[in-house]
């Protein structure tokens, strides 16, 4: 074989080599950069409540003198935690029971929901209970559990009373493993 018979590649083999390789790397580029664009979401949600995690804050309930003694009522305060997307579900409902004179202490914070599975509870006068339209649980004027399929009481929430502002420990949403400032009373039936 002679060495002029070797063909020797031209210039426009070369370039069509490169654009190819330039192609390559591009694409996989792209597709690199659309994957972590897409994964970020999972990401956030993954280790988002590890890396922000907001702390529950004193909010004022409103004037100590607006709660007559013996009496039950809902308050509608805005979340501590809520972003500024959450909208009306940034509002959190509590209710505030102003115990009768000569109790060990003068109010009892409930949290809304059921310890069942979250369902809003009512405040019924008449028999002083909570009633949870969902399953049907239902506690005492207390907070306690008196039936249904609920597995504790409400979540009382930590109160103090600054000036003549009544102000609650709140935030996030109180559960069996993050009761956050709630805590539980356990009672046997």
């Amino acid at each position: 074989m002679n060495n002029n018979d070797i063909e020797k590649p031209t210039t426009d083999d070369c370039c069509k080599k490169n654009r190819r390789a330039w192609f390559d790397w591009i694409s996989w580029f792209v597709l690199g950069a659309a994957s972590l664009m897409m994964s970020l979401p999972v990401i956030g949600f993954l280790f988002g409540s590890v890396i922000w995690k907001k702390k529950d804050q004193w909010v004022p309930l409103g004037k100590v003198s607006k709660f007559k003694p013996g009496t039950t009522e809902m308050v509608t305060i805005k979340n501590p935690v809520r972003g500024p997307w959450d909208g009306i579900t940034g509002e959190l409902a509590l209710y505030v029971r102003h115990l009768p004179e000569g109790e060990e202490k003068e109010f009892q914070i409930f949290s809304l929901h059921c310890t069942h599975l979250g369902c809003p509870v009512s405040w019924f006068d008449e028999p002083g209970l909570f009633l949870c339209p969902c399953h049907g649980s239902v506690f005492y004027a207390d907070g306690g559990y008196a039936a249904g399929p609920a597995p504790r009481g409400l979540y009382e929430m930590k109160y103090k009373i600054e000036g003549d502002q009544l102000v609650a420990l709140v935030g996030h949403y109180p559960t069996l493993q993050e009761p956050g400032s709630a805590h539980v009373k356990v009672t046997q039936t």
